[in-house]
């Protein structure tokens, strides 16, 4: 008797002590010699599994996958019905690589029916891939993504912070139609936090004001400026080891992501007024640019390749031992 359930219409061609414990393998399945299924997966009717596959712990196949030689697929992920993964990029009738690209769906994501994944990429943890996308590029961690080609339309598990809850929580209310006062809220998100500068607006025109050490907790080493991307792009996806940072978006709208390895929250920038702190150790992406967007960006550090941390797993275990 075997430790996982196989359905007497499957074909399972690997060792059995490459399926792991509780699996459940169903009608129409071909699992070839080589391949690793882990414990406590649903492979459903249909499926076809290649020799240099491995799967992990808790995975949910649906119907009328097919998984191809070079896929890496780790722990709790969803694969909706039809989804299809490729593994080459320039495929000829009988002319194969010397070794297939590999693909890797890391922890937790999920992909909708019907999308298709490209050979050689990356889908970060938690991410999600909407029913139908075609992804050609590695999606970030807890990105949401959907259309072809994909693009990131939202992040999962994060809180959106507005104006609104801002002026629940400080005195943010203009003092007359003209005047608003500054303010400062935590983001619940490290020690970033969403900061109302001081504006005013009469006949003259529109003036707001942000001072170094106060509005701002750091007298700037340089500035830059962002604009001129296109609204499908992200930016950002980095953390930094000691800089802090400080975004206002002083023309059009962009959306400020922060992660600092275990909460998220995302800010819409819309207008000159409102700016957000960064400090170090905060993992940060831009993205959803209007067409006009101009982000001014204040850093407390000169610039320093060797402050970056650009990949996602090395930040989680940066934060993680500071």
């Amino acid at each position: 008797m075997t430790h996982f359930q196989l359905h007497p219409k499957a074909i399972c061609a690997t060792d059995p002590k490459n399926i792991g414990k509780d699996t459940r393998i169903w009608a129409f399945v071909n699992i070839l010699p080589g391949a690793v299924i882990g414990r406590d997966c649903n492979i459903c009717d249909g499926v076809f599994v290649e020799s240099d596959v491995v799967v992990g712990d808790r995975v949910t196949v649906k119907c009328g996958v097919q998984l191809w030689d070079g896929l890496r697929v780790e722990d709790d992920v969803f694969i909706g019905p039809n989804a299809t993964f490729t593994n080459d990029n320039f495929p000829r009738s009988g002319i194969y690589p010397n070794e297939f690209l590999k693909t890797i769906i890391r922890k937790g994501a999920s992909l909708g029916a019907n999308c298709t994944i490209l050979p050689g990429i990356e889908v970060g943890p938690h991410a999600m891939v909407g029913a139908g996308a075609v992804v050609t590029k590695s999606v970030p961690p807890y990105a949401i993504v959907v259309g072809n080609p994909a693009r990131i339309t939202g992040y999962t598990n994060t809180k959106g912070v507005s104006e609104a809850n801002l002026s629940e929580s400080v005195d943010v209310l203009p003092a007359s139609k003209s005047e608003a006062k500054a303010g400062a809220q935590s983001l619940g998100v490290g020690k970033a936090s969403l900061v109302h500068l001081f504006s005013t607006d009469d006949l003259r025109g529109a003036l707001t004001v942000g001072e170094f050490e106060k509005d701002i907790p750091f007298v700037p080493k340089r500035f830059f400026t962002v604009y001129g991307v296109p609204s499908r792009e992200t930016r950002g996806e980095h953390a930094h080891k000691q800089c802090d940072q400080f975004l206002v978006c002083v023309k059009g709208s962009c959306s400020i992501l922060l992660d600092d390895g275990t909460h998220r929250a995302e800010v819409l920038l819309d207008r000159p007024e409102i700016g957000v702190y960064m400090p170090a150790r905060i993992w940060g992406t831009q993205y959803k640019h209007s067409p006009d967007a101009v982000l001014l960006v204040f850093a407390s550090h000169f610039y320093d390749a060797d402050d970056y941390i650009r990949e996602y797993d090395e930040f989680k275990s940066f934060v993680s031992n500071s």
